[in-house]
C-alpha cells in the first residue's frame, strides 16, 4: 500500500515546489492581484477566464484539442516566470476494487459455442479484487509571441502516468470490460494502464481576427481529433476511478502516435483535421514502442465542435483507423462520435478579498457537469458495428461534496465468451454479442492534506444488466464496488 501511494503520488510533487499560488477552481481561469508589469497583462489575458470557445481553446486545459464547456472549472497551479505562464494540474486515485460475478459460473450454451464457432468449456470466476492507483500530471508552459501577442501563442504540454508502475499485471478489474492485450492475450474483463507519455505536444494559435482563431497541433504522442475530451481528463468523469466500459468506441485514441491537427475556430464553431498512426499502443508502455507497423501517419479524422454558450459543448467527430487493435492487425476501423457537455456553476457568492482596481470575481460553491455521449466502431472487413452510449453527471456541492453517476450502455464482443488470461482460439472472428447496462452511483469529499493538495476519501457502487449470452457466465446482475482515495493538486 505505501509503496503504491508514493508512486501514485510522486509525479504531482516533482515540479510543485518551483510553483506559485494561483486559484483557478472558481472560477476557471484566475484573475491575479499586483500585476503591474506589461509581461504579466499579458500574462493575465493569456489565462483570462473563458466566456467563449475561442477563450477555451486557447487556455488548452483539456487533452489534445478537445473544449469542454467555458464554464468548466480547473484546479491547477500557476506562476509566471520570464514571459511565460507555468502550469502544473493533475490528479491520482488509491483504489480497492471488488467486481463480484457469479460464484458458479456456467459454460455458455451450446447454441452461443455454436453461434460464435468456439469449443466452450467449464468457465472460470469472472471478477475479483485489486489495490492498485490510476493517475496523471500535466505540466504546461505558454507564451505570446511578438508584442501582446501579434505572432500568436505558443503552448507546450506533456501529460504523465506511473499506471505502468502502479497498476500491476496490466490491468485492473473491471466487469465486462474489453480491449487492448496483456502479455499478449486479450484483456477481458480489465482495463489496461496508460502510457507513463500520455501526451508530449506543441500547439500554436494565431488569431485572424476578433472572432476567428487559426490552431496547429503537432505531438509525438497526443490526441487526435476525435470525441470529446477523453474520460481520464473531462470534468464529469473526474471522480469516478474506474474507466467507462465504452472507451473504446468513444474516446480510445486519446494516446496516439505522430498526431497533427489542424483547426479553424470562428465565434462558437470549430472545423478541425487530424493525422495520426492507428495503432494503439503496445504493453511496453514506458517508451515510444512501435507498433508492428511502425509509427506512419496512416489514419485521418474529421471533427466540429458547437459551443453556442459557455455551458454547453458539442461535437460530432468521424474517423478512419488503419489497424487499431494488435490481435486483429488486418482490420481497420470507421469510428464515429457525438457528445453533448453541459456545464453550470451555480451558488455564488462574492470574493471580498479583491485589491482595489482588480476584478477577484466570485467564488462558486456549487457546480453541475453533464456528458451525454455516443460512440461507434464500424469494422471495415466485415461491417460489424458495436454502438456505446454513455450519460455521465458531477455534482460538486457547498465546495467539498461530489456526487456523480454514470450510465452505460455499452456494445460487446465475442472475446467476453472466452475465459481471461486465455489466448485467442484458432481462427477466432470478433463480432458483436449484445448490450451490457452499468449503473454506477459515488460520492466522495475533499479535506486539505498539505499545501495546494487535497484528498477526497469516496466510494462507488455498479450494478450491471448482463445480455442473454452471458448469463451463465456472469449471472444477470453482478455489481462491483470501489473504495479510493483521491489526490488532487489545486491552487489554494
Amino acid at each position: 500500500m505505501r509503496s503504491i501511494l508514493q508512486a501514485a503520488l510522486l509525479p504531482m510533487f516533482l515540479l510543485t515546489p518551483s510553483l506559485t499560488l494561483s486559484q483557478t477552481d472558481h472560477p476557471p481561469m484566475p484573475h491575479m492581484p499586483g500585476m503591474q508589469s506589461n509581461s504579466m497583462q499579458m500574462d493575465m489575458n493569456m489565462m483570462k477566464p473563458p466566456s467563449n470557445l475561442i477563450d477555451t481553446i486557447l487556455n488548452h486545459t483539456t487533452s489534445g484539442t478537445s473544449a469542454e464547456p467555458a464554464s468548466t472549472p480547473v484546479s491547477m497551479l500557476m506562476r509566471d516566470y520570464h514571459g511565460w505562464m507555468l502550469m502544473l494540474h493533475g490528479t491520482a486515485s488509491i483504489s480497492d476494487t471488488q467486481q463480484h460475478a457469479t460464484s458458479d459460473p456456467l459454460s455458455p450454451s451450446p447454441d452461443t459455442c455454436t453461434q460464435f464457432n468456439l469449443s466452450c468449456t467449464g468457465q472460470v470466476v469472472r471478477g475479483g479484487d485489486k489495490l492498485f492507483s490510476t493517475n496523471w500530471i500535466m505540466p504546461m508552459a505558454m507564451r505570446q509571441l511578438g508584442d501582446h501577442g501579434q505572432y500568436g501563442q505558443l503552448t507546450l504540454r506533456t501529460m504523465l502516468s506511473l499506471e505502468p508502475a502502479t497498476i500491476s499485471d496490466r490491468q485492473y478489474p473491471e466487469l465486462f470490460q474489453q480491449g487492448e492485450t496483456a502479455f499478449g492475450k486479450p484483456i477481458i474483463d480489465g482495463q489496461h494502464p496508460h502510457d507513463f507519455f500520455m501526451e508530449l505536444a506543441a500547439l500554436y494559435d494565431l488569431r485572424l481576427g476578433k472572432q476567428t482563431l487559426l490552431s496547429l497541433y503537432a505531438a509525438p504522442v497526443g490526441d487526435p481529433a476525435i470525441g470529446p475530451t477523453a474520460y481520464p481528463h473531462r470534468l464529469s468523469a473526474s471522480e469516478d476511478p474506474i474507466a467507462a466500459l465504452g472507451h473504446h468506441q468513444e474516446d480510445s485514441t486519446h494516446i496516439a502516435f505522430n498526431v497533427f491537427t489542424g483547426g479553424i475556430t470562428w465565434r462558437w464553431l470549430r472545423f478541425e483535421e487530424s493525422g495520426f498512426h492507428g495503432a494503439e499502443p503496445t504493453e511496453q508502455r514506458w517508451g515510444f514502442q512501435p507498433s508492428p507497423n511502425g509509427h506512419a501517419v496512416d489514419s485521418y479524422s474529421s471533427r466540429i465542435t458547437f459551443a453556442p454558450t459557455k455551458n454547453i459543448t458539442t461535437q460530432y467527430s468521424i474517423a478512419h483507423i488503419v489497424s487499431p487493435e494488435a490481435l486483429y492487425p488486418n482490420e481497420d476501423q470507421q469510428r464515429q462520435t457525438a457528445s453533448i457537455m453541459y456545464n453550470r456553476p451555480f451558488g455564488i457568492h462574492h470574493n471580498t478579498t479583491s485589491m482595489p482596481g482588480m476584478d477577484m470575481g466570485t467564488t462558486v460553491t456549487n457546480n453541475w457537469s453533464t456528458t451525454l455521449l455516443w460512440g461507434r466502431t464500424k469494422s471495415l472487413t466485415d461491417t460489424s458495428k458495436e454502438n456505446s452510449y454513455l450519460l455521465e453527471s458531477l455534482l460538486n456541492f457547498r465546495t467539498r461534496n461530489y456526487v456523480w453517476t454514470r450510465i452505460e450502455n455499452a456494445g460487446r464482443s465475442n472475446e467476453l465468451l472466452i475465459p481471461p488470461g486465455s489466448p485467442l482460439p484458432p481462427n477466432f472472428t470478433e463480432s458483436p454479442l449484445g448490450h451490457v447496462a452499468a449503473y454506477s452511483f459515488g460520492y466522495d469529499r475533499d479535506y486539505r492534506v498539505a499545501p495546494h493538495l487535497l484528498a477526497a476519501p469516496g466510494a462507488q457502487f455498479t450494478t450491471y444488466t448482463t445480455p442473454a449470452p452471458l448469463i451463465s457466465i456472469y449471472g444477470a446482475h453482478p455489481f462491483g464496488v470501489v473504495a479510493f482515495v483521491r489526490f488532487r493538486i489545486t491552487g489554494n
